[in-house]
């Protein structure tokens, strides 16, 4: 199976609860929070969070490109989100920031930006439900794939089914009709789309056509359940 997330950091963020609704048959709906410090640009906070939250009964994707994860994190349990994705790089006590957002209901999750290896966090990988390779420098939508990551992508999920983890491998940046079956065969589950879904003339027919590419492209044995 292969789980489709549209970027709200796509959308208009003038109509977010029309635009949250354009895609109800998205997976999940992927929310960037950056802070203007760990990454260069400022988007949105736990109180839009729990508004959106209220706005669709598509679940939540919050990934948090910002500082002091541990502090904030668990905010946006609060607020709504399923599934609660922070960065290596910035989290000062990864585990047991894990552990508290599985506590509290949500999904666990930790990023990783292009130049991070996956091999030193390898012993960690048991704590999450979702590891996300980032496919392009977090801070800004509409940037071009790397293609330098697939090898990443591959290694991680060689990590995952080494350890026999049941635990999703998202990827986050450059996504497209033109990108997504090489992301799936090397083996990502779970897709991040932004421009390619809400630059669409129909969103929800381009999540349908991306989760079919996916999924035809997807290598045997692998892919996520919900």
């Amino acid at each position: 199976m292969a789980l489709i997330n549209p970027s709200i950091l796509s959308a208009d963020f003038s109509r977010l609860a029309e635009e949250a609704r354009a895609v109800e048959g998205a997976d999940w709906l992927h929310v960037d929070v950056m802070d203007n410090h760990f990454v260069p640009n400022l988007t949105l906070g736990v109180p839009v969070v729990e508004s959106l939250s209220k706005a669709t009964d598509t679940p939540l994707d919050l990934h948090l490109m910002i500082e002091d994860p541990d502090r904030w994190a668990p905010q946006y349990v609060e607020a709504g989100a399923g599934s609660v994705t922070f960065h290596a790089e910035a989290a000062a006590a990864p585990v047991r920031l894990a552990r508290e957002i599985r506590a509290q209901g949500a999904r666990a999750s930790m990023a990783l930006k292009p130049a991070t290896p996956i091999e030193p966090y390898e012993d960690l990988l048991p704590e999450l439900d979702m590891v996300l390779i980032m496919t392009v420098e977090p801070g800004f939508g509409g940037q071009a794939f790397l293609d330098i990551m697939l090898p990443k992508i591959r290694r991680t999920r060689e990590l995952i089914s080494r350890h026999g983890l049941q635990m999703w491998l998202q990827v986050d940046g450059g996504v497209s009709a033109a990108t997504i079956e090489r992301c799936a065969e090397a083996g990502a589950d779970v897709f991040v789309a932004g421009s390619a879904v809400y630059g669409a003339d129909d969103p929800a027919k381009a999540v349908r056509e991306l989760r079919e590419q996916a999924v035809a492209a997807t290598p045997a044995g692998w892919g996520c359940a919900h």
